[in-house]
């Protein structure tokens, strides 16, 4: 178990790093996933279609000794950050700041005030408070406010607004909560994890990372399930990947979404190209001629062909599951550029997925430069690469996380599942 003490050395030397100010992180690059360390303020955050910021970053990290969301030495470093939690609880926790932006050249008490809940979660020295400019909001609160918000999954602007001061107002015991929730999954997860090569898949988060021997190679925005539909929990390994794949369709998809719009529009499904089989080995048929208010989705098999408009894009990254899901490519690449990111029916869509795709069939029998990817892609042919001893598969559901680092993190719950003993499974819709 990572103790107390040593998980706070972890959190002040990162208090440390913070107080060079953003001079001494120039050369870095941006992080924005489960890090502390916060952003330069001369780089700006990427940018989503809608102009605004973006909260996480698709990237290669690789060469960065990043911590990933799970590890062989997770469990330690949940039970070093429980630790701390139980201790800022019983010191009684924090008080709730005001509703009031604040940002770099504020003055006054409420500014004091947030520098002590900032120093209660050691996102600050205790020392800062008893300086001269502890009633001003300098550029060390700045780096402070950055790093807070990269873990909560906040657009690390270094301003305190809304979003940033409703998560700054949970108490201190909630989160504990939290953290003793997720060590049960945390446990779970990394059970059988070789620590060699991961993809990891959190869904709160809507972020997937690749990593190999303990350090995350690349970090991506993900599309996850809908509220409605939402995305399972699993352990598995990659088994193979398809390029130009079929979308063999699901029947509740079929019945919720493709036959209600063929029915809107008898042009849907030869503009989608998605052709319709009496089985899945049967003959075609002719959808004019079924009474779709009659028939039941899954008599017919639906399949969409390869192509620009088919669902799970150029690639498809398979496992074996029983939830019948995957990774996959998407032509709606929109998507990422949104905060939001929970759209699928239960698959996870990747950004930048190539990588993705590269970085394991690199690591394991067959190497792929960009070029072959790209002829691959264009031949709009299916083509099907086994992969042997390819890396573990984690989808997790985790609200709350903790490296030993020092970082400790927390995103909403966003399918309603703490408190209910939740590890792995499929969840059940969440309705209005």
């Amino acid at each position: 178990m990572l103790s107390r003490r040593a998980f706070n050395r972890s959190l002040l030397a990162m208090g440390s790093l913070l107080a060079m100010g953003a001079a001494a992180l120039a050369q870095e690059q941006v992080q924005t996933g489960s890090l502390t360390t916060p952003a330069p303020a001369k780089i700006k955050p990427a940018k989503n279609a809608k102009g605004g910021g973006l909260a996480t970053q698709t990237e290669i990290v690789a060469g960065q000794d990043q911590q990933p969301m799970l590890s062989t030495n997770s469990a330690s470093a949940m039970e070093g950050a429980i630790s701390m939690y139980e201790e800022i609880v019983s010191g009684g926790g924090w008080e709730d700041l005001p509703e009031r932006t604040l940002k770099k050249g504020a003055k006054g008490e409420a500014v004091i005030a947030l520098r002590q809940r900032l120093i209660r979660e050691n996102y600050l020295s205790f020392d800062s408070l008893s300086s001269e400019t502890a009633s001003v909001y300098d550029q060390e609160m700045v780096d402070a406010v950055k790093a807070f918000q990269i873990n909560h999954g906040i657009l690390p602007s270094g301003t305190v607004a809304e979003k940033t001061l409703a998560e700054l107002n949970v108490p201190a015991d909630t989160r504990l909560g939290m953290l003793r929730e997720n060590l049960t999954r945390v446990e779970a997860y990394a059970q059988d994890l070789t620590g060699d090569f991961a993809i990891l898949v959190n869904i709160p988060a809507a972020q997937l990372e690749t990593v190999e021997y303990g350090h995350v190679y690349s970090r991506h925005n993900i599309v996850v399930g809908k509220l409605e539909r939402p995305s399972p929990t699993l352990a598995s390994k990659v088994s193979d990947i398809n390029f130009n794949p079929y979308w063999k369709i699901p029947a509740s998809i079929v019945e919720r979404d493709i036959v209600p719009k063929y029915m809107s529009d008898p042009s849907y499904l030869q503009m989608m190209n998605i052709r319709i089989f009496d089985g899945v080995e049967g003959p075609e048929v002719d959808p004019a001629l079924i009474d779709w208010t009659t028939t039941p989705p899954e008599r017919y098999f639906f399949r969409q062909e390869p192509g620009p408009h088919n669902s799970l894009g150029a690639v498809k990254i398979n496992f074996p599951n029983k939830f019948m899901v995957y990774m996959h490519d998407t032509p709606h690449r929109e998507l990422f550029g949104r905060n939001v990111r929970f759209e699928s029916s239960g698959c996870v869509r990747i950004d930048q997925v190539q990588t993705v795709v590269k970085w394991v069939l690199d690591r394991t029998q067959t190497p792929l430069d960009e070029a072959t990817y790209q002829s691959l892609v264009d031949s709009i042919e299916q083509y099907e690469q086994p992969v042997e001893n390819g890396p573990d598969v984690r989808w997790m559901y985790l609200t709350a996380w903790a490296t030993e680092d020092g970082r400790v993190n927390f995103r909403p719950d966003v399918y309603g599942l703490d408190g209910t003993d939740f590890v792995f499974g499929q969840p059940q819709p969440k309705t209005y």
